[in-house]
């Protein structure tokens, strides 16, 4: 039904539009009585065998949204009518912004793939806070990253600020530093500046009573020494794990025009299926599975999240291929996983 009927309409208009328009028309027919209830009937997996424990939370299925579809936490709870175990809202900043100028949203169908540069477009945390107090039972996380204006030795300030206003709303925090789409961003992966922002939040983490895991969101960019690099600060920061991963600068082997690959913006979808399991299999196998690892980044079939889980993943999340397949695909790889 999504992918011969409305994925079909849905493609022939502005990514952008679609999901604002998207995100309007689930919340008009979530006000329909039996609209919820039927979500859960065809896409929920209330199955115990599901249930995974990472870094202390209990998730009813592994397979989660990823940061970046509810920026503005506006819709956790209907998408979460749709199957997901959980649903990571964000990537939130202290102050609203508007992102990157407009056109920054791309389809490329030929590679079921995605390229952005939205640029942490959103309303600013405390707007997103207002919202989560509606949150009725869903496990969230709370993505978060620094303004554009922000200089990088400023950076650490505004983490902190939305740690703070988002620690009462949200299960579990993930710090981005690694989005292609703010300035100088990806400089802060770099190993001093990275201790010293994950070195900072925990101690902020551990002036609360009970504290909230910390998860560091990675590029698939890095090269091996980088990568060592991360799984030593992991090690020497005590945070509870990392997602692997971001978006991808790579264009190699893309099928789509070269006008439209050479957009400038991140990369989603399957040209990232490999490379991002790669990654994950290597901070599985390098640290000897010292810490829990969330997979994300090219799957758009149950076999993809499999792959993941098998790699060394605890649990995966969707975004492009939410987008591409439906929410069909999170019944099928819930279905592929009680099947082993």
């Amino acid at each position: 039904m999504y992918k011969l009927l409305l994925r079909t309409i849905l493609f022939n208009f502005d990514p952008e539009k679609v999901h604002h328009f998207t995100f309007k028309m689930i919340k008009i027919l979530s006000k329909l009585p039996l609209f919820s209830s039927i979500c859960k009937g065809l896409y929920h997996s209330n199955d115990p065998r599901l249930e995974r424990e990472v870094f202390g939370l209990k998730f009813k299925n592994p397979v989660g949204l990823a940061a970046g579809f509810d920026k503005d936490a506006k819709l956790f709870n209907e998408l979460h009518d749709f199957g997901f175990g959980f649903v990571e809202i964000g990537t939130l900043t202290p102050k609203p912004q508007g992102g990157n100028p407009k056109k920054r949203l791309f389809r490329l169908k030929k590679d079921s793939a995605i390229i952005n540069r939205m640029g942490f477009n959103n309303g600013g945390v405390e707007e997103a806070v207002k919202r989560l107090k509606n949150n009725k039972g869903v496990l969230i996380g709370g993505n978060i990253g620094k303004n554009k204006v922000t200089p990088n030795e400023n950076a650490v300030d505004d983490y902190k600020i939305c740690f703070e206003k988002l620690f009462d709303y949200v299960d579990y925090f993930v710090v981005n530093v690694s989005s292609p789409n703010t300035p100088n961003l990806r400089e802060l992966q770099d190993k001093e500046p990275l201790t010293k922002l994950l070195n900072t939040l925990q101690k902020e983490n551990h002036k609360k009573s009970s504290q909230k895991p910390i998860l560091l969101k990675i590029a698939p960019d890095l090269t091996d020494e980088q990568l060592l690099d991360i799984i030593d600060i992991v090690k020497e920061t005590k945070i509870a794990g990392v997602i692997a991963s971001n978006t991808t600068i790579s264009r190699k082997g893309l099928k789509s025009s070269r006008a439209l690959a050479n957009e400038t913006g991140g990369l989603s979808g399957k040209p990232l299926t490999k490379r991002s399991t790669e990654v994950i299999r290597f901070l599985s196998e390098k640290s000897n599975k010292a810490f829990p690892i969330i997979g994300v980044g090219g799957i758009h079939a149950a076999k993809d999240a499999l792959e993941k889980l098998e790699a060394g993943a605890s649990l995966v999340q969707l975004y492009t291929g939410f987008i591409y397949e439906g929410p069909k695909l999170i019944k099928d790889i819930n279905k592929a996983l009680l099947q082993q």
